[in-house]
């Protein structure tokens, strides 16, 4: 897999979320004690009972202040995987694919964690907010599997693999933790990142569904683009122009 370029979405993208990082909650929430976090973070309970709608959005854009290596990971590889995405998409698909199953992905963990607290009994994942752009990112995966499938890229930086057999891996990884740490145990949200998968998976059966009618629709108006034209000798006062059928 060979260093990518930069288009422009993924560079103001990772400028936007980097900025809102270091700015934001480094500097204004970290020293200054703005709460940030509280008001953009996504909180399912927020959302359901306060109706803190935003933050289906607002939390993407969003990382830990404590660990580093969450918002350098995530930009690498939106940087990996959405720089081919963005080139083979153009812009405005790539950023209306991005941000979508943001939101998807975060209604999906909301709609997940009120099953789970209604369930169990249990409100903690109601409380704890969530932050990252990892499930769009998950999304992105599963996009770039689905369109190069067939490249080969280096799991651990060390083991060259297909993408798609990647993408597998990495679903099957989240699967496993979500059954091992339970919905709401342990530090990463593992049901925002499949609810990423699952959103995209829905995103493209239906785009996919979409570009389909509409390539079928200009191939029937084609189809049935008909000339005429009338070769018979006729008087030249009698003769007609040719004539246009839709």
């Amino acid at each position: 897999m060979s260093i990518p370029p930069f288009p422009p979405t993924v560079k103001w993208l990772m400028i936007v979320s980097v900025a809102i990082w270091f700015v934001g909650q480094v500097i204004l929430e970290g020293f200054l004690k703005v709460p940030l976090t509280d008001i953009f973070a996504l909180q399912p309970g927020q959302v359901l009972f306060d109706y803190s709608i935003w933050q289906l959005a607002s939390y993407m854009f969003l990382h830990s202040q404590s660990q580093v290596t969450h918002i350098v990971f995530n930009m690498l590889m939106l940087w990996f995987m959405g720089a081919e995405l963005e080139t083979r998409w153009g812009s405005k698909s790539f950023l209306a694919f991005y941000i979508i199953n943001g939101i998807g992905a975060a209604i999906i963990y909301v709609f997940g964690i009120a099953l789970y607290s209604y369930f169990s009994g249990s409100q903690k994942g109601l409380l704890v907010p969530v932050v990252g752009a990892s499930g769009s990112l998950f999304a992105l995966m599963l996009a770039y599997g689905w369109l190069f499938g067939d490249r080969v890229i280096y799991f651990f930086m060390v083991f060259p693999m297909k993408a798609r057999y990647f993408v597998m891996i990495l679903g099957f990884i989240q699967i496993s933790s979500l059954l091992t740490s339970g919905v709401v145990g342990g530090e990463v949200a593992h049901l925002a990142h499949l609810g990423g998968i699952l959103s995209g998976i829905i995103y493209i059966f239906f785009w996919g569904l979409y570009k389909t009618r509409v390539q079928e629709s200009k191939t029937k108006k084609k189809t049935n683009l008909r000339l005429i034209v009338n070769n018979e000798e006729q008087d030249s006062s009698k003769k007609r122009d040719p004539r246009y059928w839709n």
